[in-house]
């Protein structure tokens, strides 16, 4: 079957992946997506046309050799593949399952200009579940030691594919994580439903495996600054601490009890397991048969609203003040966001929340509004409708806009150099800040974005790191 022509390629229609039925999944947290069986992943496989010029490897910001790992799929060679996307990425059972393909791999994809694109994404999540359910995460050959030592402050993702390059090229590396338990926000800010805890947690042992030696409960800033960590024998350091400082609507009645960050909700239920409550006695607004509002339209939004259905809330609004052709999220949790009963209110933005006497939040004075010419993101600003305010009743209200840079880092170390934003300036090729033998990447450089790019940076800094500490023998 493998000797398919290019044209009966072609006619292979794209492999749907099997997932809970909407009307039951919105009452658990298991996961949504339940990946391809053997079957399936093979018959996607073999709708690649094995391209010469592998265009879809260009939107990949790791670099997987994408075209090669596909082929072993359709040899029935899964574990083949698995080590192949290894090569360039130690998170592949994470990438697979919360990477937005569409826009990046799968978008440059030469099948998908006729027809719909090889799903990479879902490939890739299948060979790393099946290497994992097999045989367990397999681990590379190390490079012999150097006797460098690298200190990675955050274990995020931009932190574990930094540490997961550094440790193979014979490095010696520390992990330093601010919270009690390790992924950053694969832990705290993702869902169960999108992405469970136990890959992440399988992930980062096989990173122990190798070497890689995590220090949890450090903040670094606080316990130790980047001076001290220079002071104290390491050779660079790399900072990869997110963007963990949340933005507000900076309204009236934002101080109202009920009114929640979209970082402080999320992390109550994944991180501290509020969704297993009273198993875990986790305090977490009570929302059974409440209303709960969402303010904001990306995949963090789409995250806490779909997270406060299966909390039971009698309804559930995500609010956006553009329309749902502007909105960020990717196609797929939006789709599934509306299987599960969650209301879109598009051009609408609060200007006011309102309480009762006691201080409780009661309801949100909305705004319609109209979309004018494009802003500086490319999108139709909203404009306000005079005279348009409206009242919606709702109990819980999470803000989901955005979030900045965490101040810590920046007020001990006042010889970096940041921008307007707070965010880290570094040398784009190299992640190099102004500090010598200090590296940063993901979200504290570019503000908030995807997991993929937070990786993509941490590869680069680690190659960037090698040639720094090779040079200073």
């Amino acid at each position: 079957m493998s000797k398919l022509s290019n044209k009966e390629r072609m006619k292979i229609p794209r492999q749907n992946m099997p997932e809970q039925d909407s009307l039951t999944r919105r009452n658990n947290f298991g996961e949504v997506n339940l990946g391809f069986t053997e079957e399936l992943a093979k018959m996607e496989a073999l709708r690649c046309i094995q391209c010469p010029k592998p265009t879809c490897v260009e939107g990949c910001p790791v670099g997987v050799k994408i075209r090669d790992f596909i082929s072993l799929v359709a040899e029935g060679d899964y574990l083949g593949a698995a080590a192949k996307i290894k090569e360039d990425n130690m998170l592949p059972a994470v990438c697979g399952r919360v990477c937005p393909q569409e826009e990046q791999c799968e978008i440059k994809c030469i099948v998908g200009k006729k027809n719909e694109p090889v799903a990479i994404g879902r490939l890739e999540r299948f060979v790393a579940d099946y290497e994992r359910d097999l045989v367990g995460i397999r681990t590379p050959q190390l490079k012999p030691k150097t006797g460098k030592k690298v200190a990675i402050i955050g274990s995020g993702p931009a932190g574990l594919s930094c540490a997961g390059d550094l440790i193979q090229m014979g490095h010696d590396v520390t992990v330093f994580e601010a919270l009690h338990e390790l992924g950053g926000v694969l832990i705290y800010g993702i869902p169960e439903f999108r992405l469970p805890k136990d890959i992440v947690k399988a992930e980062v042992e096989s990173l122990k495996k190798l070497g890689v030696d995590f220090q949890t409960n450090a903040v670094i800033g606080f316990t130790d600054t980047v001076d001290e960590l220079m002071a104290n024998g390491y050779d660079s350091v790399f900072i990869a601490v997110g963007a963990g400082l949340p933005y507000f609507l900076k309204i009236e009645g934002e101080n109202l009890n009920g009114v929640y960050s979209a970082n402080e909700f999320l992390t109550r239920v994944n991180l501290m397991k509020a969704y297993l409550f009273p198993e875990y006695d986790t305090p977490v607004f009570h929302v059974k048969d409440k209303n709960v509002a969402v303010f904001g339209g990306g995949n963090t939004a789409m995250d806490a609203v779909r997270t406060s259905k299966r909390l039971g809330a009698k309804n559930a609004y995500i609010i956006y003040r553009r329309s749902d052709v502007e909105m960020p999220a990717r196609k797929e949790e939006i789709h599934h966001a509306k299987e599960e009963g969650i209301e879109f209110l598009f051009l609408s933005n609060p200007v006011e929340f309102i309480g009762d006497k006691d201080g409780w939040l009661k309801g949100v004075k909305l705004q319609k509004m109209e979309l004018g010419e494009p802003d500086a993101s490319g999108r139709r600003r909203p404009i306000p409708v005079a005279g348009s305010e409206y009242i919606i009743d709702i109990d819980m209200a999470v803000i989901a806009i955005g979030n900045g840079s965490n101040p810590i880092i920046q007020k001990t170390t006042p010889d970096l150099q940041y921008n307007k934003w707070g965010n880290i300036v570094v040398n784009e090729q190299t992640m190099q800040t102004s500090k010598k033998g200090v590296f940063a990447g993901g979200d504290i450089v570019t503000g908030g974005a995807t997991v993929i790019l937070a990786m993509g940076a941490g590869r680069k800094a680690a190659a960037a790191i090698n040639e720094y500490l090779k040079s200073s023998n």
